[in-house]
């Protein structure tokens, strides 16, 4: 079996780039037998508002990378609901970077180490063979590969060759740069759920653009697919009032438009020699935040794929293993238990659980440090679990006791 690459990694974003990195640190043999194949060329604009919880760097770091790029650092947050807000500063959570900026230099330090980066190649289809590899169709022709990581993002090509489907936690997302108005110079991340006839949240997060502070703004918008929805709520109209509300003219904000995808943990994530990795698998569905666990799916995968080519022959790599590998991990028991509160905070009583938010500012403390992976005060936890739920169960029956026609 003649093979162009030993591994052919789908989607050159942080997913993609830190899994050629890991795979690198963990098997040098392999890095210039690595291929990325990325449909934009570098440096590409890629639209996300570009907030990097402070564990994305460590995890960057423990595997002997430094991305130095203009950022503004991020000392906490605030949350602004329909009852009030609140805010919580414990200081260096993490940094706003520009996509365009961080993810070329990810493929640098890629490339530095060996792996094979081809920009400007977008992937049209794959095939399975088994033993003989994975054929991977390209515009640029076909490459032969032991196994394929796909690492392509909410449109994955990769993700539709295994069958499997969008998935049920979708979200479109909608932003664009501005100047910053008064008081809008600290470096926080300011979540926004006060309009009642969103299901979601805008945002207002700091920035660098060309060396100018400015203001990254922008509206998530979520849906449930099997809440047969016809689409989310239109985001661009939401982020055009907000702007409007704000004396800012919505004329001179040119905006960028895309889709999340929310992590399942029932998703098949590898089948054969073909797996997801990044948003192709799933980030998180309740804040939309993807590049902290795009690097840490990266770094799972690395060492996966290393251990696999260490104890496998060509011939007979499988990567089913990858789906107990992921749903042992960190990352998926904490994207597991963010999924769990997807239907408190976009369900019916969103509003009574802002109210225990607002109410609550160790809440929103523990948010900002899990964020920054800063130590958690675990006792604080289970109190605030325990109000929380007993906010919500009063709520409802409070709910149900002043619904119109109800009798005692």
């Amino acid at each position: 079996m003649k093979l162009d690459a030993e591994i052919v990694i789908v989607g050159g974003g942080p997913a993609g780039t830190t899994t050629a990195l890991a795979l690198a640190r963990e098997a040098p043999a392999v890095a210039d037998r690595t291929v990325v194949l990325e449909r934009a060329r570098y440096p590409r604009d890629k639209p996300c508002a570009g907030a990097l919880g402070a564990r994305g760097d460590s995890l960057l770091r423990g595997i002997g990378i430094s991305i130095d790029v203009e950022s503004v650092p991020i000392d906490g947050m605030s949350f602004l609901g329909v009852q009030g807000s609140v805010k919580a500063v414990p200081g260096g959570i993490g940094r706003v970077v520009r996509r365009r900026e961080f993810d070329h230099a990810l493929a640098r330090q890629a490339a530095a180490r060996g792996v094979r980066i081809r920009d400007g190649v977008c992937v049209t289809g794959l095939i399975d063979e088994g033993s003989r590899g994975v054929v991977v169709q390209t515009t640029q022709g076909t490459l032969r590969a032991a196994a394929v990581a796909g690492c392509d993002g909410v449109g994955s090509v990769v993700r539709r060759s295994l069958g499997v489907g969008r998935g049920r936690w979708l979200a479109q997302v909608i932003e664009t740069d501005t100047e910053p108005l008064r008081g809008e110079d600290d470096r926080t991340l300011r979540f926004d759920a006060s309009d009642r006839s969103l299901v979601g949240y805008a945002w207002d997060f700091p920035t660098i653009v060309g060396g100018r502070w400015m203001v990254s703004r922008g509206v998530y918008g979520f849906k449930r697919e099997r809440d047969g929805e016809s689409r989310p709520d239109d985001v661009a109209a939401v982020l055009e009032a907000r702007l409007i509300g704000l004396g800012i003219d919505p004329a001179q904000c040119p905006t960028k438009r895309y889709a999340e995808r929310g992590f399942e943990s029932t998703t098949l994530l590898a089948r054969g020699r073909c797996m997801l990795v990044g948003e192709a698998a799933g980030i998180d569905a309740l804040t939309g935040e993807g590049i902290a666990q795009a690097i840490e799916y990266g770094v799972l995968a690395g060492r996966f794929l290393a251990t696999q080519l260490r104890s496998a022959e060509l011939g007979a790599v499988d990567l089913a293993g990858w789906n107990a590998t992921v749903r042992r991990s960190r990352l998926a028991r904490d994207l597991r238990a963010r999924a769990r509160f997807v239907p408190i905070f976009y369900g019916p009583r969103r509003f009574a659980l802002q109210r225990f938010f607002v109410a609550s500012p160790s809440a929103l403390s523990i948010g900002a440090r899990h964020f920054g992976a800063r130590p958690q005060r675990w006792p604080e936890i289970g109190e605030i679990a325990v109000r929380g739920l007993a906010h919500l169960v009063l709520g409802g029956l409070d709910s149900l006791a002043n619904r119109p026609g109800r009798t005692s």
